[in-house]
């Protein structure tokens, strides 16, 4: 049920670029004097948001398609996060139980215990939809559940999806008429459209500045693979 568990810490602080994504995270946030467990849900568009100096982050991020039974997931649609009661330092409040706060090196653990509390479950739908597998179920219920799972329509993950790809090809340096083909967009100004949605800067600007991105699977060497959770 888990894609990736990442870790972040800011000393300065500062803006940054936070693509659309598709997938639900819990966030636990350290800053000075104040500590919150938040679950986020998927965002529809970029934008730049600031990131606050002296944080701490620690973020579960789940696997596409895995949704919690008493939180609909569109409720948490486009940055409507959900701010879990702090019990202490070390607990928090989640579907009528308290938990403890999972560590980096715990949060296999935490997710399996969310998974037999039925806190969490998977929808095999999303995968289906995803891989092109609807032989099982026809097309219209696997959009319907991916939709029930995830918030957003599969057109509306796949346009992200090609996005963002889209937006690691203009950071690794190709060109905005090689990324139009290679990310299959009709014609460079559907690319520009796309990115400036769903990313939050045009192709120009991400060529020309290379602005920190939020999330991203391909990093440099030395930089790590992580997302500030500002919002």
């Amino acid at each position: 049920m888990i894609e990736r568990v990442w870790r972040s810490r800011s000393r300065t602080g500062g803006p940054f670029l936070s693509m659309a994504e598709g997938n639900i995270e819990l966030v636990i946030t350290r800053l000075p004097g104040f500590s919150a467990v938040t679950l986020r849900g998927p965002v529809s568009r970029g934008s730049i948001v600031e990131c606050p100096a002296n944080g701490e982050w620690l973020a579960i991020r789940f696997r596409l398609g895995t949704y919690l039974p008493r939180i609909s997931t569109a409720a948490l649609v486009d940055h409507q996060d959900v701010h879990l009661p702090v019990i202490s330092d070390s607990r928090f409040w989640l579907a009528d139980m308290a938990w403890e706060i999972p560590t980096y090196d715990n949060a296999e653990v935490f997710v399996a215990r969310l998974s037999r509390a039925g806190v969490i479950a998977r929808s095999h739908a999303t995968d289906a939809a995803v891989e092109g597998d609807v032989d099982w179920m026809s097309r219209r219920s696997v959009q319907r559940h991916f939709r029930r799972a995830t918030g957003m329509t599969f057109s509306s993950y796949q346009q992200i999806q090609r996005a963002r790809h889209a937006a690691a090809l203009l950071i690794g340096g190709s060109s905005v008429l090689d990324v139009t083909f290679d990310a299959g967009y009709f014609d460079q100004a559907h690319l520009t459209r796309a990115v400036k949605h769903f990313i939050g800067m045009t192709p120009a600007r991400l060529l020309r500045e290379q602005p920190q991105l939020s999330f991203s699977y391909k990093t440099s060497a030395g930089r790590p693979d992580t997302r500030l959770p500002c919002a």
